[in-house]
């Protein structure tokens, strides 16, 4: 075999990464899906699992958009009208109308001038960065900020760039105030609105204060960028996410996804007319990879919708009742957890095999959950996070309690 050493390489670095205890690659796959019934949300049921059904304790389907029977029935209305895929990149044939009436809804929906979809919101954080950095640029960056916030700063390579310990918002200014020394042009403040692995949020008013504050040192402005993919119509009592929750009014730029709390797939960006005409015609990851299907540009509008109206608000506020139900019932029973309302509720086990045998109980007793081990995080850290949904109700939520109760490891 000619690249023999190349795969004994790759063989050989797969063993480091199996060593560490956080193998990604080995799947569990959905099969089906069990519809609500007797009380209960939808059970999944997964390959080699037979006819167990699973309580979904891991998804980012906060308010179970997936699943609902009209959305679905937009995507499919459209993928008959326009056919499976775009066919193209969105400036030689690809953009369709859903597309252009998606973005006109996300717009109004954040109260911006203009949005631009992308393939993903991990695209859309790299296809906004890469453009907006001159060689001018500092960078200022929340320490958790998502892998996509920290690839997208190394691809952007700015003049400066400063990390800033977790929402310490006087080690924030400080940083600032070292770029702003170092003779940059523009200052870009990057944060996470909610921070995935935890579900505690950024204090985005005080960030906004401190962008204000230093913004005269830069000829061409502070900016605060803000990726808000899991607060997004998960979090604020109309869905607006953090900016909405802490009160900040709205970010410079802000970034969010449609596939978390939304239901479906892609990734998109707010801001200024200028902002977004500007994007168009920079972002690599717009510009050269294919939109979206139009298929799922409707099916986004419908979910978007759905949380724009009354009976979102309503869902809103059963997935608010459900993620106190489960963090008290934590506290209840003896766990350690943080306060908070996002529906990313974090169980601290802060030790590696404990956490692997009670996610492994947690499995064997139907309930998927994710644990986060080291190095995925820091030794002493190690967690399960939950994620509660929309779908779930206390029966659900009184039956994965109960399962955590039961677990002597």
């Amino acid at each position: 075999m000619p690249h023999d050493r190349f795969l004994k390489a790759l063989e050989q670095d797969l063993a480091t990464l199996d060593a560490r205890g956080n193998p990604k690659r080995h799947e569990k796959v959905i099969v089906d899906v069990v519809p609500a019934r007797g009380g209960y949300g939808p059970r999944y049921r997964l390959a080699g699992e037979g006819d167990r059904e699973f309580v979904k304790m891991n998804s980012n389907n906060y308010l179970g958009m997936n699943l609902r029977r009209e959305v679905v029935e937009a995507e499919e209305a459209a993928s008959r009208r326009y056919g499976a895929g775009p066919g193209a990149v969105r400036f030689i044939s690809g953009t369709y109308a859903p597309h252009v009436e998606l973005e006109a809804a996300l717009a109004d929906f954040h109260g911006r001038e203009a949005a631009m979809i992308f393939s993903a919101a991990y695209t859309a954080m790299i296809g906004v960065f890469t453009p907006l950095v001159t060689p001018e640029t500092a960078i200022v960056s929340d320490e958790l900020n998502h892998n996509c916030i920290i690839n997208a700063i190394k691809l952007a390579r700015p003049k400066e760039k400063r990390v800033w310990r977790h929402n310490d918002v006087a080690d924030c200014e400080a940083k600032v105030a070292e770029v702003a020394a170092a003779g940059c042009k523009r200052a870009l403040l990057v944060t996470d609105g909610i921070f995935s692995m935890r579900g505690d949020h950024a204090p985005l008013p005080a960030i906004l204060a401190a962008a204000r504050q230093h913004d005269a040192a830069f000829a061409e402005n502070a900016v605060v960028i803000v990726d808000d993919s899991h607060g997004v119509a998960a979090y604020g009592a109309t869905g607006r996410g953090t900016e909405e929750a802490t009160g900040a009014g709205p970010s410079d730029v802000l970034i969010g996804t449609l596939g978390k709390a939304l239901g479906v797939n892609g990734g998109y960006v707010v801001g200024a007319r200028a902002l977004i005409d500007f994007l168009r015609e920079s972002s690599p990851t717009y510009i050269y990879s294919n939109p979206i299907t139009p298929a799922e540009a409707a099916a986004a509008k419908r979910a978007l919708e759905i949380v724009d109206s009354a009976e979102g608000r309503q869902l809103l506020a059963h997935l608010a009742a459900m993620t106190r139900r489960f963090r008290d019932g934590l506290v209840q029973l003896g766990f350690e957890t943080l306060q908070g309302e996002h529906p990313v509720v974090p169980l601290f086990v802060r030790d590696t095999p404990r956490t692997t045998a009670l996610v492994r109980h947690l499995v064997d007793h139907g309930i998927l959950a994710t644990g986060l081990n080291y190095p995925v995080v820091p030794k002493g850290d190690e967690t399960i996070r939950f994620q509660v949904s929309a779908d779930h109700t206390e029966a659900d939520i009184d039956q994965v309690l109960d399962v955590l109760s039961a677990f002597r490891g």
